[in-house]
């Protein structure tokens, strides 16, 4: 019987504020402004989260990780995304590479890249030969160009067999 592959996509976004640590793909970047949200919003890794759990045909970040629950405040996301590699493992499949970009005016990403990368390696037990991270600015074009916001987009390849 062939391998059976599955693709799984993911999005996010969150409004930058003052008064917060920037995360992103588990790595705490210098910067006048961090990400809004629950959990330390880490809008990288919660894309990838999604990616993952798309292919598994398993919902979404928010049906595990709910922002209701008291639980996951302040959570470290790339914890979460180690959780989530361990559902894929135990539904049989293994991760095959993952491929990100941040679209965002500022912080610059470039100096973070290879850092990022092994982070969100690691929590998912790959090298990090199959973690893309790319960045992109907005052109100045709505909350990400304006620099209001900072959004992730992913897709993941698993495979079974």
């Amino acid at each position: 019987m062939p391998a059976e592959r599955r693709i799984g996509q993911g999005w996010d976004l969150h409004r930058l504020v003052p008064g917060r640590p920037l995360v992103l793909g588990g790595v705490t970047i210098p910067f006048d402004r961090g990400l809004a949200g629950h959990s330390d919003a880490d809008v990288l890794v919660h894309a990838a989260i999604d990616a993952l759990l798309g292919a598994l045909a398993d919902g979404d970040i928010g049906a595990h990780f709910p922002d209701t629950d008291a639980a996951w405040k302040d959570a470290a996301s790339i914890d979460l995304l180690r959780a989530v590699a361990g559902k894929v493992a135990d539904a049989g499949y293994r991760i095959e590479n993952l491929d990100t970009t941040v679209i965002a005016e500022a912080p610059r990403i470039a100096p973070h890249r290879e850092l990022i990368r092994e982070k969100i390696a690691e929590a998912l037990g790959l090298e990090p030969a199959r973690v893309s991270v790319k960045a992109k600015t907005a052109e100045g074009v709505g909350p990400e160009g304006d620099g209001s916001a900072i959004s992730a987009q992913a897709i993941v390849l698993l495979r079974r067999g």
